[in-house]
């Protein structure tokens, strides 16, 4: 490097040189001695007298996930045992020791006589563990295979209704004799991911009613940054189980078959360890959960919050298909335009999908700069292209951006989504998670509607092709106006911060009035746009240098703005030191409904992990406190839905957007009544504001 310090930038060239006469200390330094006398041997190392139950927690804070996996087996040799713990909430109760489970005795009830026996039993608990095994993962699509039942640990009861191996009972039966208990409200309900099995009898006839207990929303809210709340997780955290995997019944990949074609004895003992399982870990974590200060928040909103997303879920969306296979022709017309366009401007073709054709193209023979490397080479990925698009006039980064955005929305969604559609329906089911976003915001996947862009072109496409189902119905939208900014002033309390929102100002062109020092009236584009970019980055800690970078200005400037703004608004900057004051002490931080997220990372002796824990406390407790918000409203609405007060249905959550079906000639009630509830789901300092319109599809109703 010394060598050829001039090929260097002269900055860097300078300081090489600079620093020369410290090179041979710098490489004594770290280069190791080969001859230092050694006269012990490995084997002289070995002890029996380590202790496995200290390491864990030191390898858990070292993210050594694999190794704290591999302890049981380690203390196994020795002939300990080992403790399990989680990186939880301070005031939570302390794990219990990991001990192995005892072997469970599970019970095939496939007569009708035991069945009755069964059903007997359950109506006389105070509450009962179920789960249901199907044909399927989608549960609106998926056949009833079987249900299992467990209220004591160690027991499990299976009831068989569909198979092509073993004695069956007739589902008709079964469901005329098992919906009194499981409609009784009276009746606690506990399962492992619950809502699927109640979609799953929902489509029996059977609405699941006494929902009392979801032990992985449970899991979820005690520690949201573990690896996993699956059943074979906890199973193996909280009693040393390794669970019967499902692929030892169905098999994996090309030759998996479905649960049906499974031996009804074999399928019991998969299934019944499943509902005395989830028992096992109801007993264990239902006080856990009253003993931390996550109970009000699991019992008043999360809990409830099942019911309503298995009716979206059940509710579905409509498509227009004749919409989207004309669309895709048009994407891939589009498409193989902007290929053309890659290659002329290249001057040869190439294959514009291959990352390390394209690299040769824009760093050798475009001679454009590198902007990073990654382990398999120059990268060409989205955050690339977009630097050098904004950094160059050269037009293929632009265009490969546009492909690549048209490429995974045709994949993703247009050529998808038909293919998604129920054929018992006619409709597509998404589902909606409650445990996917430590914030505690909601995630949706099969499909993932939360994703389909609303500001490009084919991003409106797309949502256009999400229609109302009936020619007399249209869809509604409700979308909180800036609700995080609303939040941030309702917990910051700044003055005139809050003044301008209940005044009803534009919040963005009266900051950037306070900043400039200029009338509202004189504030130009430019300066509101700087101010929006604030209001939104301080949520999201911001620097000074992404400010810079998302407006185009000087790091000087974006400096200066963001001083400014701070100065202009002193209850924002306290309430940012408060709040990560607050969360280095506690260890965690919390919503405005109480959801604790742990933050190690202010912990950390590396500064930029502090700066990165500063930013997840802030961003914590005003997204987690928006996503609070619009599942109390959720609560609120379903309710009125469900007492037949009005006929709308909710079918979508987009973080602050509901999306509604409702009948066009009372959609003006419907809507006025969803905006009173969103409006008045929390009591906050400032107002909230919720924009609502409607339309026939998804685009023309925003």
């Amino acid at each position: 490097v010394f060598e050829n310090a001039a090929k260097l930038t002269p900055k860097m060239a300078e300081r090489v040189r600079d620093f020369a006469e410290q090179l041979p200390l710098t490489r004594k330094l770290v280069t190791l001695l080969r001859d230092v006398p050694m006269e012990f041997t490995l084997e002289d190392c070995a002890t029996d007298k380590l202790d496995f139950e200290a390491l864990r927690p030191v390898f858990q804070e070292l993210n050594f996930h694999r190794l704290t996996d591999q302890l049981g087996e380690f203390a196994g040799a020795r002939g300990q045992e080992v403790a399990s713990t989680t990186s939880e909430s301070r005031d939570a109760a302390p794990v219990p020791p990991t001990v192995s489970a005892q072997p469970g005795e599970y019970h095939l009830v496939d007569t009708m006589e035991a069945f009755e026996v069964l059903v007997q039993k359950l109506a006389g608990c105070e509450r009962f563990a179920f789960d249901t095994e199907t044909t399927g993962l989608n549960p609106v699509a998926a056949e009833l295979v079987g249900l299992s039942f467990s209220w004591k640990s160690g027991e499990g009861y299976y009831v068989p209704v569909r198979a092509v191996m073993g004695a069956v009972l007739p589902l008709e039966s079964v469901v005329e004799l098992l919906q009194p208990v499981m409609e009784d409200s009276s009746i606690g309900k506990i399962g492992q991911n619950i809502k699927y099995d109640v979609l799953v009898l929902r489509q029996v006839g059977i609405e699941v009613r006494g929902i009392a207990f979801d032990t992985m929303i449970a899991s979820f809210l005690l520690d949201p940054l573990a690896r996993s709340h699956s059943m074979n997780a906890l199973a193996k955290q909280y009693f040393n189980h390794d669970m019967i995997p499902i692929s030892d019944l169905i098999g994996k990949g090309k030759d998996q078959i479905t649960m049906d074609q499974i031996d009804t004895k074999h399928v019991s003992e998969y299934a019944a360890e499943d509902a005395d399982f989830t028992w096992r870990l109801y007993e264990v974590l239902a006080p856990r959960i009253d003993d931390s200060g996550v109970a009000p928040l699991f019992r008043e909103t999360e809990m409830p919050l099942v019911e309503v997303l298995a009716e979206m879920e059940h509710n579905g969306i409509a498509l227009d298909t004749k919409l989207l296979a004309e669309l895709s022709v048009s994407l891939a017309s589009r498409m193989e335009g902007l290929t053309d366009d890659i290659h002329k401007e290249a001057g040869h073709p190439f294959n514009i999908a291959s990352t390390q054709q394209l690299a040769k193209v824009l760093f050798d023979e475009q001679g454009l700069e590198v902007v990073k490397k990654t382990k398999t080479g120059r990268s060409t990925d989205a955050d690339t292209l977009s630097t050098l698009a904004e950094k160059t006039d050269h037009p293929i980064p632009k265009l490969m951006l546009s492909y690549r955005e048209l490429t995974k929305l045709k994949n993703t969604y247009v050529d998808t989504l038909p293919k998604m559609v129920c054929k018992r329906t006619g409709r597509v089911h998404a589902s909606f998670d409650q445990i996917g976003v430590v914030t505690g915001r909601l995630s949706s996947r099969e499909p993932n509607l939360q994703n389909i862009p609303v500001r490009t072109e084919a991003g409106r496409e797309i949502r256009r092709a999400i229609v109302a189902s009936d020619p007399e119905w249209v869809l509604l939208t409700a979308d909180y106006s800036q609700v995080e900014l609303r939040l941030l002033a309702h917990f910051c309390k700044d003055t005139a911060l809050v003044a301008a929102f209940e005044s009803g100002q534009d919040i963005h062109r009266a900051v950037a009035a306070e900043i400039n020092d200029v009338a509202q009236d004189e504030v130009t584009p430019e300066q509101r746009s700087a101010a929006k970019a604030v209001n939104f980055g301080i949520i999201y800690g911001q620097s000074a240098f992404g400010l810079s970078r998302s407006l185009g200005i000087g790091i000087g400037e974006a400096k200066g703005f963001i001083d400014a703004y701070f100065a202009r608004y002193p209850g924002i900057r306290a309430f940012i030191d408060q709040c990560v004051a607050d969360t280095r002490a506690s260890g965690f931080a919390q919503t405005i409904l109480g959801r604790r997220r742990a933050i190690p990372e202010l912990q950390s002796r590396n500064r930029q992990q502090v700066a990165l824990g500063e930013r997840l406390a802030i961003n914590t407790v005003v997204q987690g406190s928006a996503a609070d918000l619009i599942k109390r409203a959720m609560l609120a609405i379903h309710a009125a839905f469900k007492a037949g007060k009005h006929a709308a249905k909710m079918l979508i959550q987009v973080h602050d957007e509901l999306v509604f079906e409702a009948p066009a000639d009372g959609v003006e009630s419907d809507a006025e009544f969803i905006r009173r509830e969103m409006e008045r789901a929390l009591a906050l300092d400032v107002p909230l504001v919720v924009d609502v319109s409607w339309g026939r599809n998804w685009a023309d109703a925003k």
